[in-house]
């Protein structure tokens, strides 16, 4: 006998719908499951015969094949063990075939018969309604993440005889429904405010102007200057996520298992320090089935990296495409795919392998062969694609004592949304949502320059010898300052700030 139920599986960060069918015939008793199965599917013959016998089912002694339609993609993971065991029950003629066409079933089954949760529950649930389906029956750990969809049931079980009690009618398995706004209560609350930092007022003005451009931007400074403090502030200031970044973001941590148990969706923006010792694969993403990397999970946030010209030179030069696509593709010789990668890079440096190159307190010890070579490590390439280049001096003794430390966070996250509303109404009917993200023709069109800024830009050009990449990335510095000033054309003064703001462009020059 034959039964076919519905599942689905991810490719990448999206879901796509699988038919499991089931065939049960004479002969042998044997269990093949076929349709590029990867080792975790393989073995989920065990447990669905293990967790059948244990609820008190019956296992069929018949010659079983079990089918993953489509047959020509691979599929991973443990998903596959509720459909399995449903169908194996629907073909002994235990569930009514007909009670099986409107769910999608997803879950990974314990020996004992209890439902385990699994990756992918949001774009698993989005894959069910794009196929018409009414309703997913999945772990009760992952039903909140998939209750966010709209259009589509969830109904959350705990273990396998709830499922199949209600498959047969005898019980009910409750629609799960989530207060969407609910969930954004408190998603600015970062718990680090940017008035814990004592001095650096000239940094702090210049993470604003990032903030509201989403601007790239690099500090160098000596150990102890407070890079690493300002850049765990930066999200403090962002704006809010909006649903549909949230769900974009939520559905690259659902795809890794990374969606904390008690969300339903991932409202703070992200922020991701990877450690300097990651490889190119774990920064990208990658593998032999590719997987997002950090770039992807730091998607509408941020990602900072400490001690930039630590990392491998390869593995920096991997980020040009992310950085200036908003999207990463992996290639293997199975399959490419695309991730989410829009972040704002900050990274921080020292000036100097030693650290303290320039600095009129503690004396370098580096000779210039040595700096020379640490700084060589960040190309200029890369370089040009970081907006801001910020020179971060070592606070002074009578700063650190002081009472008074600034604007809060929540002061200078006002600006930057009124900025960053500004944007969108220029923006918005370009599919643009911040100035970052302007192309030239849209340089011409919303960044004219007065004439004194305009004589000033070609000045800088010509001593300092910028590329056509960091003339690009000035002007639309001038244009995010601008957007803070509320001022409609883009003026000297803002040209000047933003010129200020590339220190090792000034350095070469």
């Amino acid at each position: 006998m034959l039964s076919q139920v519905m599942s689905g599986a991810l490719l990448g960060i999206d879901g796509y719908v699988v038919e499991v069918q089931v065939d049960l015939a004479r002969g042998l008793p044997t269990f093949a499951t076929v349709g590029l199965p990867e080792g975790a599917v393989r073995e989920s013959k065990d447990r669905v015969k293990a967790a059948l016998k244990n609820c008190g089912y019956s296992f069929p002694r018949e010659r079983i094949t079990v089918n993953l339609a489509p047959a020509d993609v691979r599929k991973t993971g443990a998903a596959f063990d509720l459909p399995m065991a449903v169908g194996l029950m629907a073909a002994q003629g235990l569930i009514e075939p007909e009670r099986l066409a409107e769910f999608m079933f997803v879950g990974e089954l314990s020996l004992d018969g209890r439902l385990r949760p699994v990756k992918g529950a949001l774009s698993l649930a989005m894959a069910a309604r794009e196929a018409g389906l009414s309703a997913v029956v999945l772990p009760k750990e992952n039903a909140a993440e998939a209750a966010v969809v709209a259009g589509v049931d969830v109904r959350p079980a705990e273990h396998l005889p709830q499922v199949v009690e209600f498959l047969v009618g005898r019980d009910d398995l409750p629609v799960l429904t989530v207060d969407r706004e609910a969930i954004f209560e408190d998603s600015n609350d970062h718990g680090l405010d940017l008035n814990d930092v004592r001095g650096q007022e000239h940094v702090k003005r210049a993470l604003e102007v990032a903030a509201a451009g989403a601007h790239n931007l690099i500090m160098i400074g000596p150990p102890g200057s407070g890079k690493t403090m300002l850049a765990q502030r930066l999200p403090g200031i962002l704006p809010p996520l909006s649903f549909e970044e949230a769900l974009d973001t939520t559905r690259v941590y659902s795809a890794v298992g990374l969606v904390p148990p008690d969300r339903a969706l991932v409202t703070t923006r992200p922020f991701r320090s990877p450690h300097h010792t990651i490889s190119d694969a774990g920064l990208i993403g990658g593998g032999a089935l590719p997987r997002p990397g950090e770039v992807s999970l730091a998607h509408h946030g941020v990602l900072f990296l400490d001690e930039l010209p630590e990392f491998k030179k390869n593995v920096l030069e991997v980020m040009r495409q992310p950085l200036e696509d908003g999207q990463v593709t992996v290639s293997r010789a199975a399959m490419s795919l695309t991730f989410p990668a829009r972040f704002m890079l900050v990274a921080a440096m020292n000036p100097c392998p030693c650290g303290f190159f320039g600095n009129t307190i503690k004396e370098c010890t580096c000779t210039p062969t040595q700096i020379q070579r640490y700084r060589s490590h960040i190309s200029g390439p890369l370089l040009d694609r970081i907006d801001l280049h910020l020179e971060v001096p070592a606070v002074k003794y009578k700063e650190l004592g002081t009472e008074t430390s600034g604007e809060p966070s929540a002061v200078i996250r006002n600006r930057v949304r009124s900025a960053r509303r500004i944007q969108a109404e220029r923006l918005g009917p370009e599919g643009l949502l911040a100035n970052s993200q302007m192309q030239n023709k849209h340089l011409r069109r919303f960044c004219q320059l007065d004439e004194a800024g305009q004589t000033l830009l070609e000045t800088a050009m010509r001593k300092l010898g910028l590329s056509a990449r960091a003339y690009t990335r000035i002007i639309k510095l001038a244009r995010t300052i601008a957007d803070l000033d509320e001022a409609g054309q883009v003026q000297a003064r803002h040209v000047s700030e933003a010129i200020a703001y590339r220190a090792l462009d000034r350095a070469r020059g």
